[in-house]
């Protein structure tokens, strides 16, 4: 996965910039991301409930978060 990937998704959803949000949920390669993605903007644009939004929203931003320090750790063990 690209790291940059994580940090468009993060970029996007800081500024609610959902449209950008909804091309890197097409055009990314890692599955559960989009789903991440999709859940979330999903929730944000039918849920009346505020909290299922922001259970949607948190999932995301943990995803986000653990697949980034992965990333990087892979990307720190790669020899040269």
């Amino acid at each position: 996965m690209r790291i940059t990937d994580y940090d468009q998704a993060l970029f996007h959803t800081h500024r609610s910039d959902w449209d950008s949000l909804l091309i890197l949920m097409v055009r990314t390669k890692d599955h559960i991301l989009s789903k991440k993605i999709e859940h979330f903007l999903h929730a944000y644009r039918f849920e009346h409930d505020y909290q299922v939004v922001q259970s949607q929203l948190y999932a995301l931003l943990r995803y986000l978060d653990h697949a980034a320090e992965k990333t990087n750790a892979y990307l720190n063990e790669l020899p040269g």
